[in-house]
């Protein structure tokens, strides 16, 4: 494992004041690092640089020999640049392409090993608005763990999935820290799973609320908020999916104790559940899509009736009128005194007649 050197200077590891003001470590928005800290014995040991963390649990020999008591560091990182994420991995020992993968993102969901280090890649998904006149979309992030013996590395990518809370649940719960790193992965994925819950449910609304106006009485387009909604949960399905294949593998190692395992077990299932519960969104919109169509369908047909009939209706009079536009001297009661009004009442007569018609068979 690779060890920290006093003599090496990098700017990631450099001391940096602490605003008084915030409880927990947190550096200046000028690093990538977002929060630090050494776990020993489920406890936390707040230090002044990401390299004393490392020293404190790798050379301060607080790492307890017994089993299920561990020391190791814990460093969350927000959209880090290449720079500060290869420092980062000259002390950690992390391979080039998983940092590769960590600094440019748009990674499918996946865990990988390199050596000693497992790197897991994960979705994230929060439902934004991104303009108080438009409704709200599905927006996706990515978060990546570098798990090893002695430390954890979180990089997170995206406005969405804060990981500040998990911190703060799991160091209000020392048995569980004392676990290991590998209880930091558990935590991190409970709450990127539980951010699909939320998210799922709030489409799940949508669809409600478009399926009633879909059917309701009043006339609405509501194909765009249909294809909207097809395209959020076509985000959801390439998040939550490939998610479970990882999830699966990692409750299979052998460097995950057996009570985390336990705990990701149970993250598996919401996931499942969380899975089908998308795909069938997906068989629901198609449904809902046909029978808008349908109705838009049928009320053009309705329009079309509608404007056909009064047509028909407009043309007796046009027909008449050109017939005796002709001029011609031999035509019926030209030179009768009231052969006007007749034609009138003629006129009249087949138009009232239609009108009756149509209205009678549902055309007007």
């Amino acid at each position: 494992m690779t060890r920290v050197r006093p003599a090496r200077t990098m700017s990631l590891f450099k001391t940096r004041s602490r605003p008084h003001a915030v409880p927990a470590q947190q550096a200046r928005r000028d690093t990538a690092v977002i929060d630090w800290a050494a776990y020993i014995d489920g406890h936390r040991v707040n230090t002044d640089s990401v390299a004393d963390a490392v020293r404190l649990v790798r050379d301060g020999g607080l790492t307890a020999p017994e089993e299920g008591s561990a020391g190791f560091v814990w460093v969350g990182l927000h959209e880090p640049s290449s720079t500060e994420l290869t420092e980062l991995a000259e002390v950690f020992g992390l391979h080039p392409l998983a940092v590769e993968d960590a600094i440019h993102a748009h990674q499918r969901p996946k865990l990988e090993r390199y050596d000693d280090v497992h790197f897991l890649v994960m979705k994230t998904v929060g439902y934004v608005q991104r303009d108080p006149a438009q409704a709200e979309v599905v927006e996706t992030g990515e978060i990546m763990i570098f798990c090893g013996e002695d430390f954890v590395v979180t990089v997170r990518h995206g406005a969405h999935g804060e990981l500040g809370p998990a911190r703060r649940q799991l160091e209000a719960n020392p048995e569980r820290l004392r676990l290991g790193p590998t209880a930091v992965v558990h935590a991190v994925a409970d709450r990127v799973v539980d951010g699909y819950v939320c998210v799922t449910d709030a489409v799940q609304e949508d669809i409600d609320e478009v399926e009633e106006a879909v059917f309701a009485p009043d006339r609405t387009d509501e194909a765009r908020r249909i294809y909207r909604l097809k395209r959020e949960v076509i985000q959801l399905k390439r998040a939550v999916g490939p998610l479970a294949g990882p999830l699966r593998n990692l409750t299979g190692r052998r460097f995950v104790p057996d009570d985390i395992k336990e705990y990701l077990r149970d993250v598996e299932d919401h996931l499942t559940r969380v899975r089908e519960q998308v795909e069938s969104y997906d068989e629901l919109l198609n449904p809902i899509l046909h029978a808008h169509m349908t109705q838009v369908t049928v009320a053009d047909n309705q329009d079309m009736r509608k404007i056909s009939a009064w047509g028909a209706i407009f043309m007796v009079p046009t027909a008449i009128a050109g017939i005796y536009g002709m001029n011609f001297d031999f035509m019926p009661e030209t030179q009768w005194r009231y052969g006007y009004f007749m034609v009138l009442g003629v006129i009249a007569l087949a138009c009232l007649s239609l009108y009756r018609g149509f209205r009678r068979n549902g055309w007007l």
